[in-house]
Formats: C-alpha cells, structure tokens, sequence
C-alpha cells in the first residue's frame, strides 16, 4: 500500500479544462509560477495550446505530497476567481463530490474524510520506510472514524501505536512474535531499541533527566491508549460502554500522533543516538 494521490483525476481534469476559457498563457504561468511550480517542457496529449501548458505543470507536482497539493489548491483559487456565478456554482457543487470544500470567497479545502487530510496529518518521516502498510492502514480507520465514531477511534489509536512499534521492530531486524507479542512489549522494545526508553544512556538532550522525563511520559501515553481499548471504551468488545464523546477520540488520535511522531522522526534521523550505539554493537 503507497500513499496514493492527493487529488483525484477529476478534479485535475476539471479545471485543465476550464484553464482554456478563463486564462492566457501568460496567466496560466503567472498562477503556477507564483505558487512555485515551474513548466516540465515536456510534449503531451493535451488538445489545445492553454490546456498542454497547464499540463506542464501539473507534470512537476508530487500529487502525493501534502504541500505541494496545498500550493496547487492557491492555484485553482486563482482561476475560480475569474469564474462566472454559473461555472462556480458548477466548480462547487462538483469539488463537494470530490471531497472538497468551496465556500463564498473561493477558498478550496479539502474534507475532513479526504486522503489529503489524512496524510496531512502523517509525520513526513513514514516516507522512509521499506513498507509503512500497517501505518498507512490505522491512518486511514482513523481518518473514517473522526469525529462519529470514538470508539472506532480509540481502537484504531491503539493500532496505530501497535502498527508502528511493530514497523520499527522490523526496520530494525528485531524479532517478535507477530501473534503473541503484548502492545507494552512492543512499545517497551521499540523506545529501546531507538534509545528512547527513560532508562537509557544517551549524549546530549536524548540523555537529559528533562528529556528522560517526557520519555517516561511518551511510554505512558502509549500505554494508556492499550488500557481504554481494553478497558471496554474502544472497538472490538461485546458490549461498549456508554459517554463516549468526539472529544475522547480526538484525545486518543492526538496521543497516538504524538508518539507515533516521535518513534518514526528518531527512527530517520540519520544523528539519533540509536545509530551510534548500533554501528558500535555491530563492530
């Protein structure tokens, strides 16, 4: 499973086209140029001068990443504001399908349900991994079930946490039992491994009684998260308990994103103490 793209096909096909009836050349490039996009210069199938130059820089955004689609919503809300009441009527009305907002002024948002919401909200270091499947997984059951559904929150909060502990471990080539193994030892062997556990010994902020304060915290956060699943407040029992509100999954999903952030920014960090300490035993 890959981070897919940002902005469906549709959409991208929408206002290539209408870039012929409401631009020149000359403002096709000043829309993309001032949003950081240049020309790729390359040939393609597009009929029409105004819509192959629009196509030449769409063939230099990264549709996958969060940035670049936010500059390239700007663009199309330069292009919205030359739009008549009919064809924004229109542009609105086709963007809810998609999964986006237009409101009065002409400013795009994406949907809270969307993928680029979703990733959005991601730490940019799961790009690094080998296979962020699992990750990517949890990601998306959280992304369906926030705000409706804490309970479905909460579980997937938890998975979250467990997806990842178990990617590092495996990026790491440290064995586990995949069936068997309990989230607090997988959360235990992770911050371990990544020197991340209060216990460790580490050079500079990573060994400071401060850091190793937050560390202790990090750990219970993580484990707390395993105890209201378990606790019957989550997804995956018989019976759910009742008072549950939004503001207890956004309190799960928020602790899951905290360590979860954590784990895979010292798993990438090419000058995290862990790294040190591996190439040592390793040697």
């Amino acid at each position: 499973m890959t981070i897919r793209s940002l902005v469906p096909l549709p959409v991208r096909r929408h206002f290539r086209d209408l870039s012929a009836s409401y631009s020149t050349l000359r403002l096709i490039a000043g829309m993309w140029e001032d949003q950081g996009f240049t020309p790729s210069g390359d040939p393609n199938d597009e009929s029409g001068e105004r819509r192959g130059f629009w196509r030449e820089f769409e063939d230099n955004v990264d549709w996958t990443d969060p940035g670049h689609v936010n500059r390239v919503l700007r663009v199309y809300e330069t292009l919205v504001d030359a739009f008549t009441p009919e064809d924004l009527a229109s542009t609105r009305k086709f963007m809810d399908r998609q999964g986006f907002d237009v409101d009065a002024e002409g400013r795009i948002r994406p949907k809270p349900d969307t993928a680029l919401t979703m990733v959005a909200a991601m730490p940019r270091s799961l790009t690094a991994l080998r296979d962020p499947a699992m990750i990517l997984d949890s990601f998306e059951r959280i992304n369906r079930a926030l705000p409706t559904d804490p309970a479905q929150a909460i579980g997937s909060a938890k998975e979250l946490v467990e997806a990842t502990a178990k990617t590092v471990l495996e990026e790491l080539g440290v064995p586990f039992e995949d069936k068997t193994a309990k989230l607090p030892q997988l959360i235990d062997r992770a911050q371990r491994e990544l020197g991340l556990h209060p216990q460790t010994v580490a050079p500079g902020p990573d060994g400071s009684q401060a850091v190793k304060r937050i560390l202790g915290g990090l750990s219970g956060i993580a484990l707390g998260l395993g105890e209201l699943r378990n606790e019957a407040w989550g997804t995956g029992h018989a019976v759910r308990r009742t008072g549950l509100r939004p503001r207890h999954g956004y309190l799960a999903v928020g602790a899951a994103h905290t360590w979860c952030q954590v784990i895979l920014d010292t798993l990438a960090d090419p000058s995290a103490p862990w790294r040190t300490h591996a190439a040592t035993t390793a040697g």
